[in-house]
């Protein structure tokens, strides 16, 4: 999420800097617009950068030094703060002014143009079945992309807060929208990103600020709209650059690499992929790579060889503390859920460790880490059973959790386990092999 976050927050700036450049492009990909940048960079219109850099200057320096700038000057805290966070609006304001006074739109400056005053009307949406069938896929793909970002802005400016989101809470409220959109001729309704961060900045704290945005905006088209005319494209475009520069987290990639590097692939993989071939398939790799990682990770359990660590009931990793086992038993502790994708690799660790010490006379499964089991691994733990019996070997279990155990009583397996399923793993070793617990 944080690398999909990332990535439409590059996209994002790079679509909006060809406004403040003011050049055309009509793509929205970030190769394809960096692309046309460069082919038209000749073509940058003196007066659109100008108003555009200026006004990006200001808001950036804002963000950075603004409030403790106004509070050397004396404003309180409170009076600073609020002072920053209309900082955008005062220079939509300004520059709104500039361009009707001195007729910017007829020196070349892109201005928003014209503005409907009304209201659109209730409109029943169109009950045609072929249209529909034709439009499910990119629907189905609308909704997906609108969730995810959402979802993605939403926890990301929760997170600052130290806030959480429901969200089953945010898919209800999201299709609500979306049905009252499909009356009203509306656009998808999604949190967008670049929306939500300006808001944020703006001090929004609740649901009830996009109902007040709401209404201001509808307040605004009707008694303002001769004025909303003359706003300077370049300057919106870089209120939004502004804003969405704190949603970059370049940090993520250096920090993924040192904590683990599927992590970092994983983020890698769905941060280019965004960039270089959309938000959709950026979206759908990142998951796909996520998935992959997931279960490379699973079918590569950790299983450590444990031993009694001499004075208390714990029982550690014989290569990492200074433990007591025996030759005539194997104690084996599998950190991961017991399914599908892992099932041989338990296998073979066993049939390793039984080639290995011709002296086993038991095989102890310390269960404490394994939270489920499946169908797959219930046969191959059937398998290991049989393998150990044909040996001479007995299999035990212990500290199996109340889930685990609910599901292994109703199998063959559990039927033939040699022995109780031990509640402890000292107590397992207690009953199977005392000397190692003698003084």
């Amino acid at each position: 999420m944080s690398a999909f976050v990332s990535a439409t927050s590059v996209v994002i700036i790079i679509s909006q800097v060809k406004v403040v450049l003011g050049l055309p492009s009509s793509s929205t990909e970030a190769l394809p617009m960096l692309s046309a940048l460069a082919q038209n960079i000749h073509q940058v219109h003196g007066l659109t950068l100008a108003v555009g850099v200026l006004s990006l200057l200001v808001l950036w320096w804002t963000r950075q030094s603004g409030r403790n700038a106004a509070m050397r000057l004396g404003l309180s805290k409170s009076t600073a703060d609020l002072l920053c966070k209309a900082m955008p609006l005062i220079v939509i304001v300004i520059t709104t002014a500039l361009s009707a006074a001195l007729h910017w739109q007829d020196q070349g400056v892109k201005v928003v143009g014209t503005v409907a005053s009304a209201l659109p009307p209730l409109t029943a949406p169109a009950w045609d079945l072929a249209l529909w069938r034709e439009l499910a896929l990119p629907a189905l793909l609308i909704s997906v992309v609108g969730f995810v970002g959402s979802l993605s802005v939403g926890q990301t400016l929760a997170a600052r807060r130290r806030e959480r989101i429901e969200p089953n809470q945010e898919l209800v409220a999201l299709g609500a929208s979306n049905v009252g959109a499909a009356f009203t001729g509306g656009f998808p309704v999604t949190g967008g990103f670049s929306r939500s961060i300006v808001n944020f900045d703006a001090g929004a704290r609740t649901p009830a600020a996009s109902a007040f945005t709401a209404v201001g905006i509808g307040l605004i088209a009707y008694l303002f709209a001769q004025w909303l005319h003359h706003i300077p494209q370049a300057v919106l475009a870089a209120s939004i650059i502004a804003a969405v520069l704190s949603l970059l987290d370049w940090s993520m990639f250096k920090r993924t690499w040192a904590f683990a590097k599927s992590d970092f692939w994983a983020a890698a993989i769905t941060f280019l992929a965004t960039l270089l071939a959309g938000l959709e398939a950026g979206l759908s790799l990142g998951v796909a790579a996520s998935l992959a990682l997931h279960l490379h990770h699973s079918s590569r359990p950790h299983i450590a060889s444990v031993g009694w660590v001499p004075g208390t009931e714990h029982f550690r990793n014989i290569n990492r503390h200074a433990v007591r086992t025996s030759a005539r038993l194997l104690s084996l502790r599998m950190d991961e859920s017991l399914f599908f994708a892992n099932a041989r690799a338990l296998e073979d660790r066993i049939n390793n460790e039984v080639a290995q010490n011709p002296e086993l006379q038991h095989v102890v499964l310390l269960c404490s880490a394994i939270n489920d089991v499946d169908d797959s691994a219930v046969q191959s733990l059937a398998t290991i059973q049989q393998r150990l019996a044909d040996a001479g070997i007995a299999l035990h279990l212990s500290e199996v959790k109340g889930p685990v155990m609910d599901k292994l009583q109703a199998t063959p397996f559990f039927q033939r386990l040699a022995g109780p399923v031990f509640l402890t793993h000292y107590q397992a070793i207690q009953a199977l092999t005392p000397d190692v617990l003698a003084s």
